[in-house]
């Protein structure tokens, strides 16, 4: 399943729990299909963040993907 199905998958279930009460199983995979959804936009920002480096005033350079990888882990 690609990442644009798994959206609009997830768009199907948001829609559908407004119209009714989501059976378990219908919760189980919108909580997973938002976990695998969240991973990759923090996955994505890792990738984007380890290509930017900046360089400081006494002339060392940070590289924000070592920077802040710590803080992505939630």
């Amino acid at each position: 399943m690609t990442m644009d199905e798994r959206i609009e998958r997830i768009n199907e279930l948001y829609h559908l729990s407004k119209e009714r009460e989501l059976t378990d199983d219908e919760k189980a995979e919108q909580q997973k299909l938002r976990k695998e959804y969240i991973a990759s936009v923090r996955a994505s920002l890792r990738g984007q963040l380890n290509n930017i480096d900046i360089q400081n005033e006494d002339g060392s350079v940070t590289n924000l993907g070592d920077k802040y990888a710590g803080n992505m882990t939630h």
